[in-house]
């Protein structure tokens, strides 16, 4: 893989030693270490298993993207987990430069919805919520999930983070749900994870506002757990989990015990996909246009990136 084609989130003369570590790893499949468009690495002496995502274009959630994700699962669970190679952290993070995550691929998005197919959208959105109620109960391997954020959390990528234990964010960083300016909510997990966080008129504000946000005002809503200086993201990162070693068993716990009284069900977060699926199929060509110039504009900044 070549990682020095990127500055962001790097491990820097770290990088090498981990990647050669994760590969001698014997239990460690081969497969999860060469995904198309994740860069996965091992750390075994804080039982870390670092992931990155790494687009090939626009940094979105593509079918590609997807089932790196769901290869990434599988195989995590497979390879990781009592009895198994110990693993007691999940990061993830973006090697996009500024930019975690912009979510759903609205470029498939204005296609399916051009020839109105609705199995199209409703599949490519169930997988979306498979992947973040696993992400959720954390493979079912007593681990802390956490999500790194060096840039723009937009749509689905803002969605995704929400599946994780805990959020850390470089103060330069910025949480948006922009669906509403095209006409659509988003669809895929935002409205059951938000309303359980926060309660449901204050995720009503977040969803229908189309505003963006700063770091420092999600760390105020309690949605960011940690701040971090624009370029210590990584650090602040391995020194929560330095932190958080001793306490370990108690964390992971009480993040169980917050889940159990969610009640969170896939089907619950599949229903809302099928509204979702809906309201899109009855987009006017405004909304449309206004979509395409959005991914449009997304597209530049990550390129100018």
């Amino acid at each position: 893989m070549d990682s020095s084609a990127n500055s962001v989130m790097r491990f820097g003369s770290d990088e090498e030693d981990l990647v050669a570590e994760s590969s001698l790893h014997a239990g460690i499949s081969e497969e999860l270490l060469s995904l198309d468009e994740l860069d996965v690495f091992y750390d075994s002496d804080s039982r870390t298993l670092w992931s990155y995502m790494r687009p090939a274009g626009r940094p979105s959630f593509t079918p590609t993207m997807l089932g790196d994700f769901e290869s990434w699962q599988r195989l995590i669970s497979a390879d990781f987990g009592t009895g198994k190679i110990p693993l007691r952290y999940l990061v993830l993070g973006s090697r996009a430069p500024g930019v975690f995550c912009f979510g759903g691929d609205l470029t498939l998005f204005h296609r399916l919805i051009a020839k109105q197919d609705r199995a199209a959208l409703v599949h490519y959105g169930h997988r979306c919520c498979a992947i973040l109620h696993r992400n959720i109960h954390t493979l079912d391997i007593p681990m802390l999930t956490i999500g790194l954020v060096e840039g723009a959390a937009l749509g689905g990528g803002f969605e995704a983070l929400l599946s994780f234990d805990y959020i850390i964010a470089e103060r330069g960083a910025t949480f948006g749900l922009p669906e509403v300016m095209f006409g659509l909510f988003p669809g895929m997990g935002a409205h059951a994870l938000l309303t359980r966080k926060l309660g449901s008129a204050m995720a009503d504000r977040l969803i229908m506002s189309n505003q963006t946000y700063s770091a420092e005002e999600m760390y105020d809503f309690g949605i960011v757990h940690q701040l971090a200086e624009n370029g210590q993201g990584l650090d602040a990162t391995r020194e929560f989990i330095k932190r958080s070693d001793r306490r370990h068993a108690g964390l992971v716990n009480s993040r169980r015990a917050t889940k159990a009284v969610w009640k969170l069900e896939l089907s619950e977060l599949n229903r809302i996909t099928e509204l979702w699926a809906d309201a899109a199929l009855q987009l006017r060509e405004q909304d449309l246009k206004v979509m395409t110039r959005l991914a449009s504009a997304q597209q530049r900044l990550a390129d100018a990136a």
